[in-house]
C-alpha cells in the first residue's frame, strides 16, 4: 500500500491510501460513503463523498475509489462538514458531530473505536491480545486502518465520548458517573430520571434526551 500526496481541495494537501478490498465499513461511522459538503472558513464549499474513520479518528473521503484523509495543516481552514443530515465541527483538533446546537447548551459526540487484533497463542491453550494502543499504532503505521474492510479476525469495539458546552464550560463524559458529576447540582433530578429511563452511551438519542431533560428542569 503506497502513500501518495495530491491536491484535492483548493490549497489542501492530503494523503491517500489505495483501498482494494470489499466495501465493509466496520470501523467507519457510516455504512457507506455519503454525499457531503466541506464548508471552509473563507466561505468556499467543496463537495465530496465523505465518511468518518473511527479507528484513525479522521474525516476521509472517496475520490474515484481512493480513500483520502484531510491533512493536519488543512484542519484550521475548515469550518463545518455536512454529511447526509449530520453536521460536524472540530473540538480539540478532532471532528465531532453536533447533537444539540443551542446557545446555552451544546452537545457533541466524538465517535471512536478500538481495533483489537486476533489473540496470540498463550499457555494452556488460551490466547492473549495486545493493548488497544499497541494494536492501533501497529496497524495504523501499516495503513491497515484505512482499508474499507479489516480482516475478519479483528474485533471493532465502538464507543462514544460526549462533549457538553454548559453555560460556557466545555466538559466531556463517556459514562453515567461522569454525567452525574457534570449535573451534581441536580442530583435528585438525575437519579429520578435514571430510574425511569435507560441512558445508553452508545445510543446518541438517549443521551440527547437526558441532556435536554436535565437542562430544562
Amino acid at each position: 500500500m503506497k502513500i501518495k500526496y495530491l491536491m484535492l481541495f483548493p490549497l489542501a494537501t492530503i494523503f491517500c491510501l489505495n483501498a482494494q478490498e470489499p466495501v465493509v465499513l466496520s470501523h467507519y461511522l457510516f455504512p457507506e460513503f455519503q454525499p457531503g459538503t466541506v464548508l471552509m472558513k473563507n466561505g468556499t464549499r467543496n463537495s465530496a463523498k465523505l465518511n468518518y474513520n473511527a479507528a484513525s479518528e479522521e474525516m476521509v473521503f472517496d475520490n474515484n475509489g481512493t480513500v483520502l484523509a484531510i491533512a493536519d495543516a488543512m484542519l484550521p481552514q475548515i469550518d463545518t462538514l455536512f454529511i447526509a443530515n449530520e453536521k460536524f465541527i472540530q473540538l480539540n483538533k478532532k471532528f465531532v458531530k453536533i447533537v444539540i446546537d443551542e446557545a446555552e447548551t451544546g452537545l457533541f459526540v466524538e465517535h471512536k473505536c478500538k481495533v483489537v487484533p486476533p489473540g496470540k497463542p498463550s499457555a494452556y491453550g488460551g490466547s492473549s491480545q495486545t493493548s488497544s494502543a499497541t494494536s492501533y499504532s501497529t496497524y495504523a503505521s501499516s495503513g491497515m486502518v484505512y482499508n474499507l474492510k479489516l480482516p475478519d479476525d479483528f474485533k471493532i469495539l465502538p464507543y462514544n465520548v460526549f462533549w457538553i458546552n454548559l453555560d460556557g464550560k466545555l466538559q466531556s463524559f463517556s459514562n453515567i458517573g461522569q454525567l452525574k458529576r457534570i449535573f451534581r447540582d441536580k442530583k435528585r433530578l438525575v437519579n429520578d430520571y435514571l430510574k425511569a429511563n435507560e441512558v445508553n452511551m452508545s445510543d446518541v438519542e438517549s443521551v440527547k434526551a437526558a441532556i435536554l431533560y436535565l437542562k430544562n428542569n
